[in-house]
């Protein structure tokens, strides 16, 4: 019985100091939504503008096919075309799917190293996603929109 108090006594202690440390530790805890910072940075806009481009490029180029396809008479010629096309089409489909994940990647880490920045600048020790925060900390999402727009962030070139 006495072991049974002693590890209450323990583990109460144990929480006391573990809610105490969590309340200090609350000043510090900043959060960003992240959907909302790369909706407003203009270099993830411009980003995804490109990927729409090169996608559409690439419905324009089935659609042309399609086109030429429609004209070809003999049988062996169709099935050449179609081998050629499939071809192209691979070659072009894993080309967009590169540059897609590159500009996903330079996008998410441009939004890690501001918030990063931010952060240290505003003396945030730990930044979470604002889907986790049910009240206090700070929001941080317009504050790293700002620096992600402005003349003074500068991406690492990977």
């Amino acid at each position: 019985m006495k072991k049974i108090n002693a590890i209450l006594i323990a583990a109460a202690a144990l929480f006391t100091f573990a809610s105490a440390n969590t309340q200090a530790q609350a000043q510090t805890i900043g959060y960003v939504n992240y959907k909302n910072v790369e909706s407003n940075y203009e270099y993830a806009k411009n980003a995804y503008k490109e990927i729409d481009t090169k996608y559409l490029e690439l419905q324009q180029f089935l659609m042309d096919k399609e086109k030429q396809y429609k004209n070809i008479d003999s049988p062996i010629n169709k099935k050449n075309f179609e081998e050629q096309v499939q071809k192209d089409f691979k070659a072009k489909s894993e080309e967009f799917d590169k540059l897609k994940l590159k500009r996903a990647q330079e996008v998410e880490n441009n939004i890690l190293q501001a918030t990063k920045a931010v952060a240290a600048d505003k003396k945030i020790d730990v930044v979470l996603d604002y889907r986790v925060i049910f009240t206090g900390g700070t929001d941080l999402s317009q504050d790293v929109i700002n620096y992600l727009n402005s003349g003074k962030f500068k991406p690492i070139n990977k």
